[in-house]
């Protein structure tokens, strides 16, 4: 007997557990598997839907009383470097790219660990090996990029992301730096030569993962130009992040049921012969 994968997504929904982010909240996600021949559509539709890919899943946010955590991403031509961000740009003038497919290599692991070990040391990615560490880069069922940075002046690794190529731009799954060079703002370098990535490639959009008002840990995100926001059911443009209050009332939420019912699905029958 032929088993074939379901042509409807299953979501399902994580137990509560501590926030990451805002303290004495509790976070809940809804998500659903990527894989099968269809998992670029899928991952393309709900990507503009506020989801994020972890490996060979699909998850947002879906907590019970809070709905302070918005899928955020630039939207390139609106974007206009800010003085600060243009002394980032020539402090790493020099700094080699080079694009690899997604296979982990030790340098990138050592990197890794003095990321976590010197900003993340406490964080749920704390304890990650270097097994765990090859899944997060090579499971990927799409079209994924690892971009490598390498210093001017000895070539040595100093940045990576994993890196998705999307239908409507690139999404920057995760990334990581060199804690050594706090100076040189590795970490909003990154987010600038993916405006640049994004920009040569045609493509619209620069996917930031969540950003959350009233966490220190995201505040980065609200400062590049041309941010917009998922809130409501559509992209919104971000006009005022320090005015911006999350949205923590009970009732922020709808329904699980009511929000897998409003998730617009692609047509995962459309390649099948």
């Amino acid at each position: 007997m032929r088993h074939t994968l379901p042509l409807t997504p299953q979501f399902y929904v994580t137990a509560p557990q501590p926030c990451p982010y805002l303290e004495g909240r509790m976070e809940r996600k809804l998500f659903t598997a990527l894989q099968g021949e269809n998992a670029h559509r899928l991952n393309d539709s709900l990507s503009a839907q506020g989801f994020r890919r972890s490996q060979n899943v699909l998850y947002r946010p879906s907590c019970a009383d809070c709905a302070a955590c918005l899928s955020a991403r630039i939207d390139v031509a609106a974007f206009r470097p800010s003085r600060s961000q243009k002394r980032i740009l020539r402090r790493n003038t020099g700094v080699t790219r080079r694009a690899t497919s997604p296979w982990a290599t030790e340098d990138q692991y050592d990197l890794f660990r003095r990321y976590l070990d010197s900003r993340h040391a406490d964080g749920g990615m704390a304890d990650m090996d270097v097994f765990e560490f090859a899944a997060m880069i090579e499971e990927t069922p799409i079209r994924s990029r690892v971009i490598e940075y390498a210093a001017p002046d000895d070539a040595a690794l100093i940045g990576v992301c994993l890196t998705d190529v999307l239908a409507d731009g690139v999404s920057m799954v995760y990334s990581f730096y060199c804690p050594d060079r706090s100076r040189d703002g590795l970490g909003n370098y990154i987010i600038l030569d993916h405006i640049e990535i994004a920009r040569a490639a045609g493509l619209p959009y620069v996917y930031l993962g969540y950003w959350v008002p009233g966490s220190q840990k995201m505040g980065y995100k609200a400062k590049f130009s041309g941010l917009e926001v998922y809130m409501g059911g559509c992209w919104q443009q971000m006009r005022d992040p320090e005015n911006f209050e999350p949205d923590n009332h009970p009732l922020s939420n709808d329904p699980i049921a009511e929000q897998v019912a409003n998730i617009s699905l692609p047509d995962m029958a459309r390649d099948r012969g």
